[in-house]
């Protein structure tokens, strides 16, 4: 995790840079503040790397007796690829089984928040989530599904307009148990 804050004028600058690389004027009406904006709008969507899970969790994990499924479906989640810088948006469905814990429900959607806020592949996001939530909360087991549409295959490469890439992250109970991933599975669709 990077603990620094970005500097914000030379990244502006190298917006700058990038912009008179690109063919534009930098100085043109429509651009002047563009490099400003695109640096606070990169700082913005990359604050997770000054972020970890535990902080965003505030302290709220309870003690509970339950040992049932806890599932927080359709949390919109929004990154950007590594490879192109490009976004990727879709929504994530977050199941565990409780095991003497349990979280508060909108720290689940600020745990995913803190992973899409760096720059990601969906693959590695799916499983950072679960990860996350079996360590903080010791589940029984935990199950991630994402399903997400990359601008990288849609704006340019292949240009493939309805692709949704699925991927899913499974631990405990959830790998070990066919059952308890086929409710999970069920339950999220």
């Amino acid at each position: 995790m990077l603990t620094h804050q970005p500097n914000q004028e030379r990244v502006a600058a190298l917006v700058r840079e990038l912009l008179i690389e690109l063919g534009e004027d930098p100085n043109r009406e429509g651009l002047l503040k563009t490099p400003e904006r695109v640096a606070k709008a990169m700082t913005y969507l990359t604050q997770g790397y000054r972020q970890t899970p535990q902080e965003v969790l505030n302290g709220a994990v309870f003690e509970s007796a339950a040992n049932n499924m806890v599932i927080v479906r359709d949390i919109e989640i929004y990154s950007l690829c590594e490879h192109h810088l490009l976004p990727f948006y879709g929504r994530c469905h977050v199941g565990y089984i409780a095991n003497g814990k349990v979280v508060g429900l909108s720290k689940i959607a600020r745990i995913v928040d803190c992973f899409a806020r760096r720059l990601q592949i969906q693959e590695r996001l799916t499983e950072d989530i679960a990860k996350a939530i079996q360590e903080i909360t010791g589940a029984e087991g935990v199950g991630v599904v994402m399903n997400c549409a990359h601008l990288c295959m849609m704006m340019r490469g292949v240009e493939k307009q309805n692709a949704v890439t699925v991927t899913s992250s499974v631990l405990g109970s959830f790998r070990d148990d066919a059952g308890v991933r086929a409710e999970f599975m069920s339950l999220v669709r």
